[in-house]
């Protein structure tokens, strides 16, 4: 449940432009927020990866997910960390970073039909943003760290699934061929209604759902970062 999962799952909306919140999809205007607009009537008529990545990170600017040090580039590929991996790097669609550690891991959901799927590409790729991190951290003096909730989303088109992805090392070294001690228990909160009939952020009201949850999610990936960037 939403109430379970952000400590503060109804923020307020008030310092976005009405504009944002009201526009039908069909007479957007042409200053002022048309930009965000522009992005959400082309994502809801050509679903493909490339601009549902340009919204998603429309709306994480939009929302102030960006301040000092951190950034949201649209794509960021990890590089390998376990020799003779078959891929040659993750490819995650979009994250929040600091100069040299992942924040936030954000993918497009390729797998519509199967939600366990879409589950465990989020799991696989917040178990590689460890890593990186581990790796980044050590080559800037840093000590590893043993654990680190990863925030994720993932985008349906429209419809994000947020995500938080404890790891630490004891996983981390699960996935190349050791048991880990305790199970891994990953907290998951989807958002449906209007969104899984098609209509999704054409419908106004579900616009204003999402946009929330995005601002409640923003709070919560935040107060797991904290520690991390104590000293960074």
């Amino acid at each position: 449940m939403p109430a379970d999962f952000f400590p503060t799952p109804d923020p307020s909306l008030d310092h976005i432009d009405p504009t944002i919140l009201t526009s039908p999809l069909d007479d957007l205007p042409l200053d002022g927020p048309a930009r965000y607009l522009g992005c959400l009537s082309l994502v809801t008529r050509v679903p493909q990866e490339c601009f549902i990545l340009d919204f998603a990170a429309e709306t994480l600017r939009l929302l102030d997910f960006q301040g000092y040090h951190l950034f949201v580039p649209l794509r960021f590929a990890i590089p390998p960390t376990i020799s003779g991996g078959a891929d040659p790097v993750t490819q995650t669609g979009l994250l929040c970073t600091h100069p040299f550690l992942v924040l936030l891991v954000l993918i497009t959901d390729k797998t519509l039909a199967n939600e366990a799927d879409a589950d465990a590409q989020i799991v696989a790729t917040a178990i590689e943003a460890f890593r990186f991190n581990n790796k980044m951290r050590g080559e800037h003096g840093l000590d590893p760290l043993d654990a680190m909730t990863i925030p994720c989303i993932s985008m349906a088109i429209t419809c994000p699934t947020f995500y938080l992805v404890p790891v630490t090392t004891a996983l981390s070294n699960a996935v190349i061929g050791q048991r880990p001690p305790t199970q891994c228990q990953v907290l998951r909160c989807p958002t449906v209604t209007t969104c899984t009939a098609g209509i999704g952020l054409k419908d106004t009201e579900y616009r204003k759902l999402v946009l929330r949850r995005f601002l409640a999610f923003k709070a919560l990936a935040k107060s797991h970062w904290v520690h991390i960037l104590e000293g960074v």
